[in-house]
């Protein structure tokens, strides 16, 4: 037995001497140095992408130079190379090798210089084949990078450009024809964008946001809120270790200068994703008139003419924080902030004539100052599986508050029988919300399957007080309202090779506690909702598919719509909320067709109904003068509609885009005893011819069509017709930007109408706008990343509380 140990450990040292030997005997490790400038300013070149490929054209190795041009490969074998470099704009270069002299330990290749591209219609060409429009299961994206018109527009007047979203008369986001949505940043909800969405996207320029995604019939894993669906706006972020950023300084007349910006770092497992931006907005003087003409024994006439300027601003910051514990466990955070202030005069000449002559008459002088401010944060932790990546358990976490403070002054002069005093109004409002949420998603052979828990604290405030002579009046407006929502959802998926299907149902229990001080009244509702939804796709080619949805949405009464108080702050014109609001429950169907080859088109198909829709009602009260508007779930709605989206290259050069949308809306309601309907056609359609020159300039033309909207059961607003300008041209290796544009440059104001017939009475409303408006910006790409930011696959959705 000794022997044979003996001969294994003689072995043993054998071999081991041998490989020692050999290892002695392999030559040493070779290094290869340089450094990459600019052959135009001989600056260094950071983040160049250095790729070491042997002589039959292997990749060996790759990196990116370091802040001085440097890159260094260690450790090869000695042999013969080729190093490719490649960087955005410049002409790509190759330099070739011989390491295989065992004389040298290195070779340092010096300074290699990269020439600048050159050839812009190439890089034109490239750009107009990009998809705009994206088809999936359950959504259609819309991408704003890949539309040049995005250099010199805001993101509200790109969304006329998105398929389903239109803009009405007095810039109201319409999805499908209807005001009931929600609106998400990067797939999350944002305080910034639940209180005042159009004063926001007016001031985010749309070159800083990567593309717009439009979710029409939502998938159970979203909360049931939302009548129309989700719009949710992804900022810009380019998949590709390192930075990268984008920078934008625009001017518009009248209404001000405007920033924004976004920046993605990662390093190592940390990463950070920010946003922000702010604009200025200043109004010039504005005319407006109302009137109002009654019928019967006492008819009367009521005209108020007045003029309106303001001036605001607003901010907003965003940011999202991820750090890769390992690769099982993720964290990741978010934070928004954003705030407004606006100062405004308003002056109003008010006559009430009747039979026998002018029976009330009064001039009143509105100076207000309005404030808001929206904070939200959450967290997330993130746990995968070893044995299934595609299982997925996340918990998270929300905080958002929101506040605000309007304060007005109405001070009446040329008194004729007016007899309410002069009075200082303020209004105080408070929202704030927690929320708690686990997802599960597990994934098996062609499935996924997602399931979730979450639940909502929410609390509602406000004060409201009117100060007379420096008193408060008794007729105060103090609540407090609690809304709780406890949910639950569960959603299949499968995809096939040529078709996927997504159906799933989520349950939602509803709990709304309010007291409303000032009334003594108080409200109580507890419901429960078991919401469907499926989305099917086929492939019908490589370059066309169908799709079809059904889904049940929700929209509950909001706290300002149940107060019963009575706002007096026009007193011919009163508005009250109203206790008995109940929710109101939609379905949705639709069917689309894509099909992308030289030609993009996109059609849609669509059918609602509602019973018992919460729309506004406005009587009038032959004794005291005045009209009430309140709402009432008095309306039985209908639409039927059609989206078309097309993307026509007639040549290399020239585009032609439109995007339409036709919904017929039908209404029967009764008001004031008397049954009332209302058939409307909602039309709109936005197009745009663009020629780019070989120069790099490009020119487009646009033509916007707004049409009636309707208001309820008892009006709507007009339509009007809109065009625009733009020339752009990329600077300095297409990473600066220049464009310009001019708006209704033949028009310089334009006038929304919005009229109200009632069973005895019409009304209209005429605002003045400034139309004609000059844009100039500059938008600059900064930086490059190798590996694109870690996100949490799931997260905190709340989008129960709709527009």
């Amino acid at each position: 037995m000794k022997s044979i140990y003996k001969k294994i450990f003689t072995l043993l040292v054998a071999l081991l001497g041998t490989g020692l030997s050999l290892t002695a005997q392999v030559a040493p490790a070779y290094s290869i140095l340089g450094k990459v400038t600019d052959a135009l300013t001989k600056q260094p070149m950071a983040l160049t992408t250095v790729i070491l490929k042997t002589d039959k054209n292997i990749i060996v190795k790759q990196m990116v130079t370091k802040t001085d041009g440097a890159f260094a490969f260690t450790g090869i074998p000695r042999s013969k190379y080729n190093i490719v470099l490649v960087n955005v704009g410049y002409q790509n270069k190759t330099v070739v090798v011989d390491a295989a002299d065992a004389s040298k330990i290195n070779t340092d290749v010096g300074m290699i210089a990269l020439e600048t591209q050159m050839n812009n219609l190439k890089e034109v060409a490239i750009k107009a084949d990009k998809p705009i429009i994206k088809q999936e299961i359950d959504r259609l994206s819309y991408d704003l990078q890949a539309d040049p018109d995005s250099k010199v527009s805001n993101v509200l007047e790109m969304m006329r450009k998105v398929p389903f979203i239109s803009i009405d008369a007095n810039e109201n986001i319409l999805l499908k024809g209807n005001s009931s949505y929600k609106i998400f940043i990067n797939g999350k909800p944002s305080g910034m964008l639940e209180r005042d969405p159009t004063n926001i996207l007016r001031s985010m320029p749309a070159s800083t946001i990567q593309r717009i995604e439009v979710i029409t019939a939502p998938p159970a894993k979203y909360d049931a809120e939302g009548l129309g669906g989700i719009i949710n706006i992804i900022t810009t972020k380019i998949p590709a270790a390192g930075y990268n950023g984008t920078l934008n300084v625009n001017g518009r007349y009248p209404a001000g200068p405007g920033l924004g910006t976004t920046f993605n770092i990662k390093e190592g497992k940390f990463g950070i994703s920010a946003f922000g931006g702010g604009s200025f907005n200043n109004t010039p003087q504005t005319e407006s008139l109302n009137t109002r003409a009654t019928t019967g024994a006492a008819s009367t006439y009521l005209t108020q003419q007045g003029n309106t300027k303001a001036e605001g601003k607003s901010a907003y910051i965003g940011t999202e924080l991820s750090y890769e514990i390992d690769s099982l466990n993720l964290l990741t955070a978010q934070f928004n902030i954003s705030g407004n202030r606006s100062n405004g005069d308003i002056l109003q000449n008010t006559v009430l004539s009747g039979n026998t002559g002018v029976s009330e008459a009064y001039r009143v002088s509105n100076t207000g100052t309005n404030s808001g401010k929206s904070i939200d944060a959450s967290l997330n932790y993130q746990l995968g599986f070893k044995r299934d990546k595609a299982r997925l358990l996340t918990f998270s976490y929300r905080y958002m508050n929101y506040n605000s403070d309007n304060n007005n002054v109405l001070l009446a002069t040329n008194r004729v029988n007016y007899l309410n005093p002069d009075q200082v109004q303020e209004n105080k409002t408070n929202v704030r919300e927690q929320t708690l949420q686990i997802d599960y998603v597990r994934g098996f052979k062609k499935w996924l399957v997602e399931a979730g828990v979450k639940g909502i604290l929410r609390k509602n405030e406000s004060d409201f007080q009117y100060n007379v002579n420096g008193l408060n009046s008794s007729s105060a407006n103090n609540y407090s309202g609690d809304q709780n929502i406890l949910a639950a959802y569960n959603t299949w998926q499968y995809t096939g090779k040529k078709w996927g299907i997504k159906a799933g149902a989520r349950i939602e229990q509803t709990f709304t506690d309010a007291d409303f001080i000032a009334t003594t009244t108080n409200v109580k509702q507890n419901y429960l909702n078991v919401v469907p939804s499926v989305s099917m796709n086929w492939t019908l080619s490589k370059t066309s598919s169908l799709n079809l949805g059904y889904s049940q949405r929700l929209r509950r009464p909001s706290v300002n719509k149940l107060n019963p108080f009575v706002d007096r702050s026009n007193p011919n014109f009163l508005i009250a909320g109203n206790p008995e609001l109940r929710r109101t429950i939609i379905n949705s169907a639709q069917l689309s067709y894509r099909t992308s080859k030289k030609t993009s088109l996109t059609l849609s198909l669509n059918y609602d109904f509602v019973n018992g829709m919460d729309l506004p009602v406005a009587t009038f009260d032959p004794v005291s003068k005045i009209t009430t508007t309140t709402y009432k779930n008095m309306g039985n709605v209908s639409a039927v509609g059609t989206s078309a989206n097309l993307n026509y290259p007639i040549s290399k050069q020239l585009n032609f885009s439109t995007n339409a949308n036709i919904q017929y809306f039908t209404m029967r309601g009764e008001v004031a005893g008397i049954m009332q309907s209302n058939q409307i056609w909602v039309i709109s359609s936005s197009s745009t011819l663009a020629y780019a020159f070989n120069s790099g300039w490009r020119i487009s033309g646009g033509v916007d069509v707004t049409g009636r909207n309707p208001t309820g059961l008892q009006g709507y607003t007009r339509g009007f017709v809109s065009s625009s300008l733009s020339v752009n041209k990329p600077l300095i290796k297409n990473k600066l930007t220049f464009s310009a544009a001019v708006r209704n440059p033949f028009t310089q104001y334009r006038y929304n109408i919005t009229q109200t017939n009632g069973n005895d009475f019409t009304q209209l409303s005429t605002n003045q706008t400034y139309f004609r408006s000059f844009t100039a910006s500059l938008n600059y790409n900064f930086g490059k990343l190798k590996d694109a930011i870690k996100k949490n696959k799931r997260g905190i959705n709340n989008d129960d509380v709709s527009k």
